[in-house]
């Protein structure tokens, strides 16, 4: 029996990285996972993993700025579920012309679109059926951009990034009394793929250094298997060799 039996836990952006690593640490502990991602291959091979290797999930396609999709998804998996007891939005972009000189007004709404307003659209289609429940837990994947603004992240990654942050405070100070409660996850560096779309992607030294998306995964479980009357308001994480402390010329010698 894992810890998460009988849960539900509905993850976003679940179809690589540390969504995939989330979804499967979730679904180890017990809990009947659902993924979801624009990409409904990726999800569908995330889910197929987890069902082979004895867990429980399902794909849920989604892009997180439609928010009556996400009502949808929310809808389906109450009646047919019973309700979602984990949420992590995960979902979230950057853009390669990111800098204040170059990222056009277009590209910085689409990273705050997806990155904050994707957000919020499943927070909102989930809080109802957990304040009728008087419990949720909620991870919203920030960065450690949420906390040290950068010029390698860019305007519209750090602000949006920040802004998830102020979100979850916003949301244990209104919703901790109802027995929901948020945990805003700030990671430095994870050698994942969305690393290729920097303007200098790391090479492969500098990125077998970094956290890597199974160590986000535990912490995501970690997260949801806390006892109900538990609020882990912030995790900010980094690799132990942090590049942002180290000089490195790419990064400016600011952090990420």
């Amino acid at each position: 029996m894992g810890t998460l039996d009988g849960k539900v836990a509905w993850v976003t952006g679940a179809g690589g990285g540390i969504g995939e690593a989330s979804a499967k640490a979730l679904a180890e502990s017990g809990a009947h996972v659902v993924l979801s991602g624009r990409r409904l291959d990726e999800i569908e091979r995330v889910a197929g993993g987890i069902n082979a290797a004895g867990g429980k999930a399902e794909a849920a396609q989604l892009d997180v700025i439609d928010a009556k999709g996400t009502q949808a998804i929310a809808d389906d998996l109450i009646q047919r579920l019973g309700g979602i007891h984990i949420f992590m939005a995960n979902a979230g972009i950057n853009v390669p012309n990111r800098a204040t000189d170059a990222i056009t007004p277009e590209d910085f709404a689409r990273v705050v679109d997806i990155n904050l307003n994707g957000v919020m659209n499943g927070i909102l289609a989930v809080l109802p059926q957990m304040r009728e429940r008087g419990e949720g837990t909620l991870i919203l994947t920030s960065s450690w951009a949420g906390r040290h603004p950068s010029r390698l992240t860019g305007p519209a990654y750090s602000a949006s990034k920040h802004a998830v942050v102020a979100l979850s405070h916003s949301i244990n100070q209104s919703e901790g009394v109802n027995g929901i409660r948020c945990t805003a996850l700030m990671p430095g560096e994870v050698a994942t793929p969305i690393m290729k779309s920097r303007p200098k992607p790391p090479s492969a030294e500098d990125m077998a250094k970094m956290l890597k998306a199974e160590d986000l995964g535990a912490m995501v479980r970690y997260i949801a298997e806390a006892p109900p009357h538990v609020c882990i308001n912030e995790v900010l994480i980094s690799p132990t060799w942090n590049r942002s402390f180290t000089g490195v010329k790419e990064l400016g010698g600011i952090n990420l």
